[in-house]
Formats: C-alpha cells, sequence, structure tokens
C-alpha cells in the first residue's frame, strides 16, 4: 500500500501480514540505509516485506530508470534493479522521478513523472505504470501520461497516490510551488471527477514547493511537503492536518529539516507505520556534511512521533550504527582494514586506522561496544575530529581507547600525540567492554562499562566540534553499538 499511511487498506489488499520489526529510534543499522544515491523515497509493504522506491539522483539525462529495495525487518536490504525504464515507457525520455508505489485488486501500480516539462507543449509529466509484481517489471499502462499540463499553475511532478478507507483513491501532485489534488478511478489509471464536476482541486499550504504526501491517522488527514530549494541545505518537511482528503490544509509546523550535526538537504519524505502498532518512521532523504554536488543525495529512515493532540513532533536525525546490515554505509576509512561483518566492525590490526562518519558534533555522548582482539595496543572511539588522513596521529581531535596492557587512556592528536589522562582498568582480549565519552563543552568524561562513574575526567578546550568515529592502535578490534546523543 502506498506510503502506507492508509493502512487498514494496505492490511485489506495484503494477503499476509508483514512481521513486525523492533521498535526503533532511527535506522539502528546506519543511515544511510541503503548504498548509492537516491532521493524520494516512497514507501510500501507488499506482502511480507517493505519497500522503498526512490529517484536515481543522477543528472537529468541519466535518470531513465527507478530501482527498488525490499526488507523484511527495516535493517538488511535487497536492491531491485531497474524496476521501471524508458525501455518500457515509449514517451517517457529522461528524469523520472518520484515514483508512488500502490496496489489495488491484485496488481502493483507506480505512478510516475518523467521528462521534466516546463510547459504544456511540452511531451512528459505524470504517467502510470503497472506490474504482477513489487519488484516489476513495470509497463506503460495507458501509453501517454496520465497528468500532461499544468493545471493551477502546478508542474505535473512529485506525484503521490492514497487510498481512503471508502476505496477511494487521490493523487497529489504538484511543482513550481503549487500543489493539486484529483480522484482516480477504481481502474488506477484515470481521473475522476469531484462532486462539483471539477477533476483537479488547488490545495497549496503556505510555504508549499514541492513533493506532496498524504497519510492518515485516527481520522485525521495530513498532507506533508517539501519547501525550500532540493540542492539547498534549507530543503525541509512541513505539514497540515485536515477532517478532509482534499482539505483545507493550514500549514502547522517544519517537523524535518537539516542539522548541522548531521546532514542537511533533508526532504522529500514519505511515511511508513508498522501495521497493527503506533510506530511510525518518516523516510527521506538528505545530503551528507561536506557534500556541494546537488544530486549527492542519500536515503534515511528516523522515528516520527505523534503528540496526544494528533500534532506532528519534529523529527530528530539521530545517529547510530549497530553494523546489523553487515556494511558500513557512510563510513570512511583512513588506513587500516575495515570490514562489516557478524553484525560488527572489524578492524584487522594497524597502527591507527580510523574509520569515521561525516557528522560535525560538539556537546554529544558517544557510545560504542569495543572488544580488542589482539593482546596489544588498545582501541576505542574518535571524537571532534577534522583533517583526518591515514597516518597513526593524522587528524586533529580526541580519541578515547581500552587497551589490554590494562588502561582506559584518553588524548588528543594533531599528528603527534598528547596524553590528556589514564586509568587502571583489566581488559581482557576478546571481550566486549562499553565505551562511552561524554564531552560538553570543555569537560570530557570517558566511561567503561559502568555509565555513572568515569574512569578519566579532564578539561581541554582544544577541540569543539568535529567527526566521530572509531579506531586501532597497534591492534585489531571489533566495534558494536555506535551512537551519538547530541547535548
Amino acid at each position: 500500500m502506498h506510503t502506507v499511511a492508509a493502512v487498514l487498506v494496505a492490511l485489506l489488499v495484503a494477503p499476509a501480514p508483514v512481521a513486525a520489526p523492533p521498535t526503533y529510534t532511527t535506522a539502528e543499522a546506519g543511515n544511510p540505509f541503503v548504498d548509492g544515491r537516491y532521493a524520494d523515497p516512497d514507501v510500501a509493504i507488499y506482502n511480507d516485506r517493505y519497500w522503498v522506491f526512490p529517484t536515481a539522483s543522477r543528472s537529468y539525462a541519466e535518470q531513465t530508470y527507478l530501482d527498488a529495495f525490499s526488507s523484511a525487518d527495516l535493517v538488511t536490504w535487497t536492491r531491485h534493479p531497474n524496476v521501471l525504464t524508458t525501455a518500457n515507457v515509449s514517451w517517457a525520455k529522461e528524469a523520472v522521478w518520484a515514483p508512488a508505489p500502490i496496489q489495488r485488486d491484485g496488481r502493483y501500480y507506480l505512478y510516475f513523472a518523467a521528462n521534466d516539462i516546463q510547459n504544456n507543449a511540452e511531451l512528459g509529466g505524470i504517467g502510470v505504470a503497472v506490474a504482477d509484481r513489487p519488484e516489476g517489471p513495470y509497463v506503460d499502462a495507458i501509453g501517454r501520461p496520465l497528468i500532461d499540463r499544468f493545471v493551477n499553475g502546478a508542474q505535473p511532478i512529485d506525484q503521490d497516490v492514497f487510498i481512503d478507507d471508502d476505496g477511494q483513491a487521490y493523487i497529489y501532485y504538484g511543482g513550481h510551488g503549487h500543489a493539486n489534488v484529483a480522484r482516480l478511478n477504481s481502474d488506477m489509471t484515470s481521473l475522476g471527477t469531484f462532486a462539483d464536476g471539477s477533476v483537479y482541486k488547488e490545495i497549496t499550504p503556505a510555504g508549499y514547493v514541492e513533493g506532496p504526501q498524504m497519510l492518515k491517522r485516527n481520522g485525521k488527514y495530513y498532507l506533508m511537503w517539501s519547501e525550500g530549494g532540493w540542492t539547498g541545505p534549507d530543503y525541509s518537511v512541513a505539514y497540515a492536518m485536515s477532517d478532509s482528503p482534499i482539505g483545507p490544509f493550514q500549514r502547522l509546523d517544519r517537523i524535518l529539516a537539516q542539522d548541522a550535526t548531521v546532514a542537511r538537504g533533508a526532504g522529500h519524505n514519505s511515511v511508513l507505520n508498522i501495521p497493527g502498532t503506533g510506530t511510525w518512521y518518516t523516510f527521506y532523504h538528505r545530503r551528507p556534511l561536506g557534500e556541494t554536488d546537488g544530486n549527492a543525495r542519500y536515503l534515511a529512515y528516523d522515528r516520527m512521533n505523534f503528540n496526544a493532540d494528533g500534532t506532528i513532533q519534529r523529527v530528530a536525525m539521530l545517529v547510530k550504527d549497530n553494523f546489523d546490515d553487515n556494511n558500513a554505509i557512510g563510513w570512511k576509512t583512513y588506513g587500516g582494514s575495515w570490514t562489516a561483518t557478524g553484525g560488527q566492525y572489524r578492524a584487522q590490526h594497524s597502527y591507527g586506522g580510523k574509520s569515521l562518519l561525516t557528522d560535525n558534533h560538539a556537546n554529544a555522548v558517544y557510545d560504542a561496544d569495543v572488544t580488542v582482539t589482539s593482546t596489544g595496543g588498545d582501541a576505542g572511539l574518535v571524537f571532534r575530529a577534522t583533517s583526518p588522513a591515514v597516518g597513526a596521529d593524522s587528524y586533529r581531535g580526541y580519541y578515547a581507547g581500552i587497551s589490554p596492557a590494562g588502561q582506559v587512556v584518553l588524548g588528543k592528536a594533531n599528528n603527534n600525540w598528547t596524553r590528556l589522562g589514564a586509568a587502571s582498568l583489566t581488559v581482557t582480549p576478546g571481550t566486549r567492554y562499553h565505551l562511552r565519552v561524554e564531552a560538553v563543552g570543555t569537560s570530557l568524561k570517558v566511561f567503561v562499562n559502568d555509565m555513572t562513574n568515569p574512569r578519566i575526567t579532564v578539561t581541554d578546550g582544544t577541540y569543539a566540534a568535529g567527526s566521530s568515529g572509531v579506531r586501532v592502535y597497534n591492534a585489531a578490534a571489533a566495534f558494536d553499538g555506535f551512537a551519538i546523543t547530541g547535548r
């Protein structure tokens, strides 16, 4: 069922229920949760799997296909390449965007935009393809665009399809700062009319730019949309609520936006409700810190929570990775040999090999489970790091580690090493230890297993913010349960 917003309908049309995974606070195995540049994700539950259908984030001329990803547990994802290609759509040439999946009467429909038309004289707009399986191949259902012209100023892109509890289907769409809604007939390939005889109704809320998404919860209709520029850091998601699927929709709040410590350009979202539960997630794309290419967009999801009055809380972009998906997407290594396997991130013996994320945290709590698998050296957490490079101390930042030599150590690097503190600690090779660093301003505290009493407490203000990650020195180690909590 598209966006899984109309969960009751999804349960009616799905022949088998999907297993409910544990309640996650974010993509616990790490964001991005799949590899590669993708954007505009829409989600579905088909049979016993969760599905994500995104745009391929490439140049317009290269956007001639759509991939999909499926998962049984929201952790391990399988890529299904080329579920739709322009070879199966005679009128689509490029700029294939924002797929919207939905199932009805045993068939799978995929709505898409193509050709990025700028006026009514150009060929393109919103099409609909159909398949007998979720993974396709999807083929053009009507041989022409379903919506091929500007109506009420809305560019025919960024479609979203929603089936209400009474079985009526709606299509929401629109770029260039305008949004429309239309009724879909039961064949899902033609447009119907409203009671007043109109085909389209404009529903543009304040601040709207593009990317509408509809969900229904407890009898209320929620319209979400993207604001800002898609290539910029200000891309974001806002929402409105209504008692009707056609509005009116009055903007309430921005619920997803850039976080200067995690990522920028967070937008064009969809929503997933785990059937039979109160657990909701929002899927979206975002741009890693430091990326300037507009197409450097990657898929992420985070928990979405509602207040008692039905309003939506602002979404926190959390940073976690438990490596249960056996990959290290989003991590960049600087020396050493690293592999994600067996639900851990493993480093072979090296003199200072490190792996970092692209975050930029200042005041934060850093956690990781650390297992030193060699008999010497040390392994642990890097934080507030800048200028990373290959080399034992080739970065500017802090490091806290544990050693089988019988100590926990805290220091700072700047192409050399300065010890800031150390404490005795029995560390047995092959045994897992929970390492935590609390860094608030100039206060640095290191905890091992006991999260109440720090092993090391020092004051140092050399480095204020930077990237986070893990490191080994003259050691081999395995890492798990990596997490950052902002303070």
